[in-house]
């Protein structure tokens, strides 16, 4: 395994407990820390702030400064130019960036680098070339050609950026990107478990030249967050999470009737047709169900296979998933990394063992890793049939490395056993049959339906969910307007 500290000692940023108001590093007010952990050996190798009301106050109000005195009516072209030349630092930083990742929260740098830091450059420019192109509109009036109605797109204010931990460079571009480009202020709150690379990303705002006040970073757990998306000068609230927070979130939003996009957890489903080019469909599901070691709110856990193919198709499965390298995210062979924490790993395993207890067929049941993975947090795959559909595992969002397989016979109890959980985040469909395709993708109740490949989506389309997998859409055209409200203006001209 590669030595981590050593890894460490050649960053350029390492974390400690600071806060990022208004363009400058400032003390937190409270003395209360949260260690940051290694995932994959255990380590503590720094802490962040834990942020109170005080100092949310501060970058709230450094966020409402901003915006008022300039950001909010900034010229599109100036906007433009701070996100692209944000995008162009951020590149420059993309090895960095992706070791801090793989550092801080297990994510395997090899995604960490095509995934997670390249999203986020993709998002700045992307939303850059928006900047200038958020047009409203002149509304004609028969009949009344003494009067002119027009109506225009104007930002919200300040935004609350709540991001999860799986991903975390990912949700500051699906978020800052589309708020900068449309005139808002962010103040940014990344998850205890995963808030260094944002932390980062904040000095590198610094170096961009991002005016002060327009980009707020603050640290801290569950009271941070909730003082936050209280406080009365924040205007909108992004949030991505698990369903019950998310919950919570709509609660704390709706009492102060702030505007809200919820990107939320999911138990999303792969339906394998019998006519499936069978050899890829095994890689693009054990893929599609394990990426990120199943901590991916879109991960596809649940395996619906023809009765027809069942026997070979999961013995592929297994024999495939077995292969895939668990170890050291800073390794280059290394596919599976750790899960994000010793809780998290517990939770997974209490899954794993209320099927146990439900009397499932295990096709393999993951072990924590062993020699030089002994004192991180591994867990390799759990592959399972016999499922009951009302257990827990079948309808409930794991957060791990744990495959679920089904059977079915006709179409039609496909469809509905894909559609029987509360969510409706993603799904994935396999078939060389391209009526069958559509018309199975039509039928299903998921924000994205991925045909022949699962996790595949451009940066220039929208994500979100159906059900409780959550309101709204990030990323693509539609982003930008959860970004914006719309005023319309009526001129008497008589």
């Amino acid at each position: 395994m590669i030595d981590h500290a050593s890894a460490r000692a050649k960053l350029p940023f390492l974390p400690t407990p600071r806060l990022f108001i208004g363009g400058d590093w400032q003390a937190p007010h409270g003395s209360e820390r949260i260690a940051v952990q290694d995932p994959t050996t255990g380590e503590v190798w720094g802490e962040i702030a834990v942020a109170d009301q005080e100092d949310v106050d501060k970058a709230v109000n450094a966020a409402r400064t901003a915006y008022e005195r300039h950001w909010g009516r900034a010229a599109p072209s100036e906007r433009r130019r701070v996100l692209q030349r944000l995008a162009e630092v951020v590149d420059a930083h993309r090895d960095e960036l992706a070791t801090l990742e793989s550092l801080d929260v297990g994510m395997v740098q090899a995604v960490a680098r095509s995934f997670g830091v390249k999203a986020l450059v993709r998002n700045l420019e992307y939303y850059a070339s928006w900047c200038d192109k958020i047009y409203g509109c002149v509304v004609p009036l028969p009949g009344k050609e003494s009067a002119l109605d027009y109506w225009q797109r104007e930002p919200y204010g300040v935004v609350a950026a709540i991001t999860a931990w799986n991903t975390p460079l990912v949700f500051i571009g699906s978020k800052v990107g589309p708020a900068l480009a449309t005139g808002n202020t962010v103040v940014v709150k990344p998850s205890e478990l995963g808030s260094v690379s944002t932390l980062r990303f904040a000095a590198l705002c610094q170096e961009a030249d991002v005016p002060p006040g327009v980009i707020n970073v603050v640290t801290g757990a569950a009271s941070t967050g909730q003082s936050l998306l209280q406080h009365p000068g924040v205007d909108k609230i992004s949030f991505t999470g698990g369903c019950a927070t998310g919950r919570r979130v709509a609660e704390l939003a709706g009492r102060g009737l702030k505007k809200l996009t919820l990107e939320l957890g999911g138990k999303s489903p792969q339906l394998i047709f019998p006519d499936a080019a069978l050899d890829r469909a095994v890689a693009g599901v054990a893929l599609g169900g394990l990426a990120l070691s199943g901590q991916a709110c879109a991960a596809g856990t649940r395996i619906l296979v023809h009765e027809s193919i069942y026997g070979p198709f999961v013995e592929r499965l297994v024999s495939f998933c077995r292969g895939l390298p668990l170890g050291d995210p800073l390794s280059p062979s290394t596919v599976l990394g750790p899960l994000i924490s010793e809780e998290h790993r517990q939770r997974v395993e209490h899954y794993v063992a209320l099927a146990e207890r439900d009397g499932v067929t295990f096709h393999c049941k993951g072990e924590r890793g062993e020699g030089d993975l002994s004192s991180g947090f591994f867990l390799s795959p759990t592959i399972v049939s016999g499922v009951r559909p009302e257990s827990r595992v079948a309808h409930e969002e794991i957060f791990g490395p744990v495959l679920a397989v089904f059977t079915f016979r006709e179409e039609e109890e496909a469809v509905a056993l894909a559609n029987s959980t509360r969510y409706g985040l993603a799904a994935g469909v396999w078939t060389t049959d391209l009526a069958r395709a559509h018309r199975v993708s039509a039928s299903l109740q998921a924000g994205v339906v991925w045909v022949n490949s699962y996790g595949n989506l451009p940066y220039t389309v929208p994500f979100g969910g159906f059900k409780d997998s959550g309101w709204g859409r990030e990323a693509g055209r539609e982003a930008l307007l959860e970004y914006t409200q719309i005023k319309n203006v009526f001129i008497s001209l008589a």
